[in-house]
């Protein structure tokens, strides 16, 4: 079992098992969530994921992304830490989309690398692929 939590700490959640698949994902609106080069996701089925406090329900955005599926972040109402996303398409039905840096303990949870790097044409130029991981143009 591994906890997570937002910025403030008044969202908290726990996710049990091993993930479904980790990735390194570059698409842009990645880049517009972060503020940074690529978001570290990893998916775990959502009844392996729960929200355990916060003083206000999370709230959600929902957003059409480029490949077409709607892409929904759920964030803490204080503090708008994205905590995860959930998409519409059927490869991600059923699946949290968990930000791996809200984690605890960071990404000390039994992550050793990516097992794939999703949105590789948007990767920024001075990045290096991550060796032995499925290297995927779009969601594929």
């Amino acid at each position: 079992m591994a906890s997570g939590s937002c910025f403030c700490g008044d969202c908290k959640y726990e996710v049990s098992g091993e993930p479904a698949m980790t990735a390194i994902c570059h698409c842009q609106e990645c880049h517009k969530l972060t503020g940074s080069c690529f978001s570290t996701c990893l998916m775990f089925p959502e009844d392996k994921f729960s929200i355990v406090t916060g003083s206000r329900p999370l709230k959600t955005f929902a957003k059409k992304h480029e490949s077409g599926m709607m892409l929904s972040l759920h964030f803490c109402p204080n503090c708008a830490t994205v905590l995860y996303k959930t998409a519409d398409s059927e490869k991600m039905k059923g699946l949290v989309i968990l930000q791996a840096g809200t984690l605890d303990n960071g990404l000390a949870i039994n992550m050793e690398k990516p097992n794939a790097e999703l949105w590789t044409k948007y990767r920024t130029s001075w990045l290096e692929e991550v060796t032995g991981s499925k290297q995927c143009n779009e969601f594929e």
